[in-house]
């Protein structure tokens, strides 16, 4: 039962608590971007996130009736418990004591010193037993001792105060005495302790002989007191022991900064559902943020911790190194100096190692000739489709509703498209400097400095991934085309049952490198062409002025002009080898393990390219990784995808 004085006393714990609270009103498009944007509001983690919901957002029917999520938001109060609070919590905190000390039965020690025998007990923990007299009978017994105080040996027991107390004489034998040696190693990082046991009438070595003789050999440091304490009580004869490490220095930390949002872009995660479809929802690869709000922290660095050998000599350690806030455009720094906040509501992005706040751009319906081609400085959504003939350009990422037809889509950073890509043969072109997600891709040419990620497949279209091209849903095929990746093309099914559409699969390269490549070499048989008709220019032009003496005006102007062009092109030359060069070295040593998979089948029809090997498939696979192995490409058991390749960006849905 409570009494009314307990009961005040809760009421003032609950009062002192909902004052401590800190209540924000919130909106977003999701329950789950609401809560996130709250916990990064009030500077804690979800899990420390009390909320309600006060409006339920509503994600309306081709994009009509669209209502954000309201919630109402604070941090959890943890309060710390005291076991000691007060007497009522006694109990309770007796047993949460209880409940961690180990169960120990009281012991008996016995030594030998030059004055006499000595005995101590200790008292039990726990439900140990205490020791008694007749334990103590039993160890003086094995040393030899018989006769001596049994009255004072009762109070000792009794007392079990863990202090060395004298019970009687012994006959002391000095030759039989203990005998100790300490030895340095480790470039005095390491004290090692050998005692040899006492014989017949020889003592003991007690903690205040150790102490002083580790003492008197430079042993200042790294001692563990409790465990030269427990060796004096029991001491291990006849070998080396450890008693004292020196402490290695430690440097200090580094300065770093503390992310509030996920600075990795690469990070993709990808799921398919029961029902084939791939689910994109919790993706979020655009990260909206408010107006001062805390996008990361500069953690300051950290001293050096000076290390010691055991001879006390200090090992001097480094303190950590401080560095520059990476400010970009659109933010500042706080008031306590290393919080970077955000100056306008946009996207934060990391470009070039500075965090920026990018505005986003919305297209409420379609681009098309009521909005114009878009080029904008920050991150575009289109809430339709992208209409023939018009384009969107974007040094943020673009993200689009609805489809992309015979369009141009241009973005620094990723390329979401929720439904399919359709252009036709020969028009349409997606860049993106990251990744590109899309339910299908069809009659397009597409270019991605990281991944390609197709949920219903790829027809009929040329794609080039820095990284991997992914194809992962229920229909998810590779039709058509040409596709190039460094590291892997991964779909169900590669190819057609039917003849005349030739798959080209092309990875272990870099696309961008070997398209370089193929530029500088019809660059060079360009300039050599080139270089080979000024020579016979300036041949012929020579030989008219050897026959003639002189030339005309004119022509010498003319011979003047090609010598220069000459050393002109033979710097271009020079130049374009060594770009070549460049690009062979760099393709050369791409390290990379090229794979091409299908998890259901493979049709005849398809070639399969890994760095300089080809291989055209005769016969129909199923579930097969093709791999590079002694320069042949060889048809091996599947291989899923790796699984942060599985992984998508939070938001997303193609649903």
């Amino acid at each position: 039962m409570v009494d009314f004085v307990q009961l005040q006393r809760i009421m003032k714990e609950q009062l002192d608590q909902d004052r401590a609270i800190s209540t924000i009103e919130v909106r977003g498009p999701t329950l789950e971007e609401a809560v996130s944007q709250a916990a990064t509001l009030l500077n804690c983690s979800v899990r420390r996130l009390e909320y309600e919901v006060s409006e339920r957002g509503f994600t309306g029917f081709m994009g009509a009736g669209k209502k954000d999520w309201t919630i109402k938001a604070y941090q959890r109060i943890v309060k710390r418990l005291d076991v000691a609070q007060d007497e009522s919590d006694g109990a309770a905190g007796a047993e949460a004591a209880e409940a961690v000390i180990e169960d120990k039965n009281g012991y008996v020690f016995v030594q030998m010193r030059h004055d006499g025998v000595y005995i101590k007990v200790s008292l039990p923990t726990g439900r140990g037993k205490k020791a008694s007299a007749g334990q103590v009978r039993v160890a003086l017994a094995d040393r030899g001792i018989h006769e001596y105080d049994q009255a004072i040996v009762n109070e000792v027991v009794k007392a079990a105060d863990g202090e060395y107390v004298r019970i009687g004489d012994f006959q002391h034998n000095l030759a039989n005495d203990a005998v100790m040696t300490v030895e340095i190693t480790d470039q005095e990082m390491k004290a090692l302790l050998f005692v040899e046991a006492p014989g017949p009438g020889g003592c003991d070595i007690s903690l205040e002989t150790y102490q002083s003789f580790l003492k008197s050999n430079k042993v200042y440091h790294g001692i563990d007191p409790d465990f030269l304490r427990d060796f004096a009580d029991n001491p291990v004869y006849g070998e080396r022991v450890v008693i004292a490490e020196g402490t290695q220095p430690v440097n200090g930390r580094d300065a770093y900064i503390q992310y509030n949002f996920e600075s990795d872009q690469t990070k993709v995660h990808i799921k398919e559902g029961v029902n084939g479809r791939v689910d994109f929802k919790d993706l979020n690869i655009i990260q909206n943020v408010v107006e001062a709000q805390p996008l990361a922290k500069k953690i300051p660095p950290e001293l050096g911790t000076t290390g010691r050998t055991v001879t006390g000599n200090p090992l001097p350690a480094k303190d950590g190194k401080d560095m520059a806030l990476p400010l970009g455009k659109n933010v500042h720094v706080g008031d306590d100096k290393v919080t970077i906040i955000a100056d306008i509501n946009g996207q934060v992005v990391e470009v070039g190692g500075k965090i920026n706040v990018e505005p986003v751009y919305t297209v409420e319906g379609n681009v098309n000739l009521k909005t114009g081609n878009i080029i904008f400085l920050g991150t575009v959504i289109v809430k339709g489709s992208v209409e023939d003939g018009f384009s969107v350009k974007a040094a943020g990422n673009i993200e689009v509703n609805g489809t992309v037809e015979k369009a141009e889509l241009d973005a620094e950073g990723d390329i979401i498209v929720h439904q399919g890509i359709t252009g036709t043969k020969g028009n349409g072109i997606i860049r993106a400097g990251k990744s590109i997600w899309a339910r299908f891709i069809e009659n397009t040419a597409i270019e991605a400095g990281n991944m390609v990620i197709a949920q219903d497949g790829i027809i009929n279209s040329r794609v080039d991934a820095f990284k991997r091209i992914i194809c992962q849903g229920k229909r998810a095929t590779i039709v058509g085309g040409w596709l190039r990746a460094s590291e892997e093309i991964n779909a169900k099914v590669l190819g057609s049952p039917t003849a005349g559409t030739e798959t080209i699969c092309e990875v272990g390269i870099d696309p961008k490198t070997k398209e370089q490549l193929v530029q500088l070499t019809e660059n060079k048989i360009a300039l050599g062409k080139q270089l080979d008709d000024i020579k016979l220019n300036i041949q012929t032009l020579v030989s008219i002025k050897k026959q003639r003496k002189s030339l005309p005006e004119d022509k010498e102007a003319y011979l003047k002009e090609l010598e220069d062009k000459r050393m002109e092109t033979i710097t271009d030359i020079q130049q374009n080898n060594e770009a070549i060069a460049k690009a062979q070295d760099f393709l050369a040593n791409l390290q990379t393990r090229g794979r091409v998979s299908a998890s259901t089948k493979v049709y005849p029809g398809v070639r399969v390219i890994i760095k300089d090997a080809k291989e055209d498939v005769r016969n129909e696979y199923k579930a097969v990784t093709f791999i590079l192995e002694d320069g042949l490409v060889r048809a091996a058991k599947y291989e899923e995808p790796d699984a942060e390749t599985m992984k998508g960006p939070d938001g997303y849905t193609t649903n």
